[in-house]
Formats: C-alpha cells, structure tokens, sequence
C-alpha cells in the first residue's frame, strides 16, 4: 500500500509538472479551498490582492506569495478579487500570448484562464475601475493587506521595516509603499467604504500547511539536503567559501528548485560575529570551523537548514564542546514538539532533558546560545508570516536554530533543521544530514 502511495504521488507530481507554470504546485482545487476559506473570515466585503508587477529588469519574474497563495497565477500586474458577499473570485489581467510565452506561461491559459484557474470570472486588467465602480455600489467594506508584497528571498515583516527606514519614515524621501499608496487611492475614490486590513487573516491560513503544501516542502527539503551533504563531502582547506556558496545553489537549481530561500549565509573565521555573513571573502583554513545556512526554493516553498563543521573534518576538543551543546538543544526541542505545547510548557520540558544530559542551564556558557525554544515559521517565506508560534498546532512548520558566537575565538555554531508539527508530535523536513560529532566526522572522511 505505501508503494502505491508512492507511485500515485510521483505520477500526480509529474502531471503538475508536465502542465505549464501556473500551476506547477497545486491543483486548482487547492487553490479554491483557500479562497473559500478567506471568503469565510469576509462575509461583508471583498479582499483585494494585488500581483507582483512586471520587473522592468533582466531579473526574472516572480509572483508575490499571496498571490500564489490564493491562485496559482504566476503572470505579472494581476488583481484578484475574493467576494465574500458573492462567494466568488474574480481575476483581472491583460496579456498577449506572446507576452505570456516570455514569462513561461502557456498560450492555453490566455486563451481560457477560467478553465486552467477554476476563478469563476475573468475581465482585463483595464476594467478594474469599473467593476469596482460597480462592486462599491452594494459593498461597504474593502479588505486588502496593509504589508508590503512578499516576493522571493522577502520576508513581509522584514520588509516592511525596511522601507519603514528607508521610505515612509525617511524625511528626505517619505514615500508611502505601493501598499500604502492603493489604499490612499481607494479612500479617495470610495469615500463612503471602509478600508481594512486582511493580512493577518491570510497568515493565519498560511501559517496551517495542508497535505499538499507538506508534500511540496517535503521534496524541497531533500533538495536541501542534498545540497547540504555535497558541499559535506567537497569542502577542504584551500577551498574558497564563494566555491561552497556556488556549490549549493548548483546542487539545488540541479535538483529542480527555482531559486534559493535566501542568500547562503557562510561564516568562518573572524566572521562568526555576522551571522547572516554572504561576503565569501575568506580562502577556507585548516582549523576552521563554517556555520553554513541556506536552503532552496522549491516552487514558491521555502527550507531552512543551518550545518556547522570544521574544514577539515576533524573537530577540536573546543569546536566539539560547543557544536555538542548546540545539537543537543536543538534534539531536545524535537523531542518535545507537540500540538498544544505552550513556550512555558516548552522551556521547562526542554530545560529539564538538556540538564538530566549534565548542562547546567543557569550556566554562563549555556546563556551564551540564542535559543527561543520555538523557532520561526517556514513556508512561502524563510521567515514565513505570522510572527512566532506560542502555542504549536498541526500543520505548523517551524525552524529552530540554537546559536552562539565566540568573537575571541573565530568560532560559531549553529544547527537548524525545518520541523513540520504533526497531529501527534513533530517530523524533520530535512533529515538525513549527519548531525552528531561522530556522523559529520566520518561522513567527511568519504
């Protein structure tokens, strides 16, 4: 029974894969389900999501992820609307097939759009006044997201703090974001609707994978895996650390990812300190010790997996007493991962193994480790939406990462690996990298 569950998964994947882009994730009924949920939470009003826009660069295009979310449509400067009132989708866009063809996407979709997305009603991009016009006769109330987009490598929160700074509460620019700026327009077109706010209604359906989701996270963490244990095996003293970076995101893109989650972190040396470091400015040494984080793109879902090791395979007494602390903390948190587990509940069950292993947890070297006890959520983004759990549920997918950094001593450590907390406990996303001293040191030795 499991191989033929196995082989109906492959064939479905292959399918996927085999139609054009939009839909490389998810049936379209997928898609469906969460829109009708969101119609659920906006029973008197509408949600507006706006699409990434065309990049006016040689960057590749990318759709912003609630887009994706919510639809699967991966073509620039699109709107959708998600009428809780009439309990129906709309989609507006303009393109060419030719267009299309340039952004990977198929001559079939222009021409039927309603049939490749499911979206009950379909108008170009340039009758959205209008059915807006019309729409605000009968509704009072617009939902939108008041966050910036999220685009591939972005996190929203960090985004938004970002041109915080650097726009809206810049003096000398004070620019609003293009968020901003569309809910400026709509007050002023729409006196009489209420503008609000639906961002946290999306995290909240984003932060709970469905069966899909997991499955797409589960193939992107082998892909990151993979890479993982080929720099593992490739990585010596005189190597260059812009050879391991380039190293892993072949291995990935080889794989099938589309991108990396994040630029990869790698430090060593007098670098520790900085620990999201991307300079690959250092030629690897005998005696040093990497912190390497990065992990793929896999078709919108994102990995995080941190490894530490030393570059020649062999740990110092220091290097093994610190990296056993990191792992050991990092082992304890999945130990205890559950459905309902608090923080509190979490912090005196994880304390209570790391000090039944000997840690003495009031020590000065144990404060020394950032260590949450909950990690972040991964997802569409590295650090997904929704800020940190406090209480976990099923379908979570976290990432924990126990760190510390020794400035005096050129030395770092960090071990993350991506957790999806089942109905009764947790799985490792991204297991099969060797994590004890004993498994790194002999797989290095091959």
């Amino acid at each position: 029974m499991k191989k033929l569950t196995s082989f109906i998964l492959m064939v479905f994947i292959l399918t996927i894969s085999l139609n054009n882009c939009l839909y490389s994730q998810f049936d379209k009924s997928e898609y469906a389900a969460r829109r009708i949920k969101l119609m659920e939470k906006i029973p008197d009003g509408i949600a507006i999501i706006l699409g990434a826009q065309a990049t006016g660069s040689y960057n590749r295009y990318y759709q912003n992820n609630d887009m994706m979310y919510f639809s699967g449509v991966e073509i620039p400067n699109a709107i959708l609307v998600i009428d809780g009132i009439k309990k129906e989708s709309v989609l507006l866009f303009t393109s060419t097939e030719n267009q299309a063809r340039n952004e990977g996407i198929s001559f079939d979709f222009v021409r039927n759009p309603k049939e490749f997305t499911g979206i009950e009603k379909v108008l170009g991009y340039d009758q959205f006044s209008e059915y807006l016009d019309e729409r605000t006769k009968d509704v009072k109330k617009i939902y939108t997201s008041f966050f910036p987009e999220e685009l591939i490598r972005e996190c929203t929160n960090e985004k938004l703090r970002h041109l915080q700074r650097s726009l809206t509460n810049n003096e000398w620019d004070t620019r609003l974001t293009r968020e901003l700026q569309f809910i400026e327009i709509l007050k002023e077109k729409y006196s009489g609707v209420k503008i609000k706010d639906c961002a946290q209604m999306i995290w909240d359906l984003r932060i709970i994978k469905s069966q899909a989701e997991i499955e797409l996270l589960r193939e992107a963490g082998k892909i990151g895996v993979m890479a993982h244990n080929t720099v593992l095996k490739a990585i010596k003293p005189g190597m260059k650390e812009n050879e391991a970076a380039a190293l892993f995101e072949y291995i990935c893109k080889k794989e099938g990812a589309q991108d990396l989650s994040y630029y990869v972190i790698l430090s060593s040396g007098e670098n520790h300190p900085y620990v999201h470091y991307n300079k690959y400015d250092r030629t690897l040494k005998d005696g040093d010790f990497v912190v390497m984080d990065a992990g793929p793109d896999y078709h919108y879902y994102d990995i995080d997996i941190t490894i530490s090791f030393p570059v020649n395979g062999k740990f110092a007494e220091r290097q093994k007493e610190i990296y056993n602390m990191s792992n050991d903390m990092h082992e304890a948190c999945m130990k205890v991962y559950r459905p309902g587990l608090t923080m509190k509940q979490a912090k005196i069950e994880i304390n209570k193994i790391l000090t039944d292993q000997g840690y003495d947890v009031e020590s000065k070297l144990f404060k020394k480790f950032r260590f949450g006890y909950f990690g972040h959520y991964v997802g569409m983004a590295v650090h997904d939406v929704g800020r940190s759990p406090q209480v976990l549920k099923a379908g979570m997918v976290i990432a924990n990462e126990p760190y510390a950094v020794f400035p005096d001593e050129d030395l770092g450590v960090r071990v993350e690996d991506t957790i999806l907390i089942t109905e009764d406990g947790c799985e490792n996303l991204t297991s099969g990298i060797p994590r004890t001293v004993k498994q790194i040191e002999e797989f290095m030795k091959k």
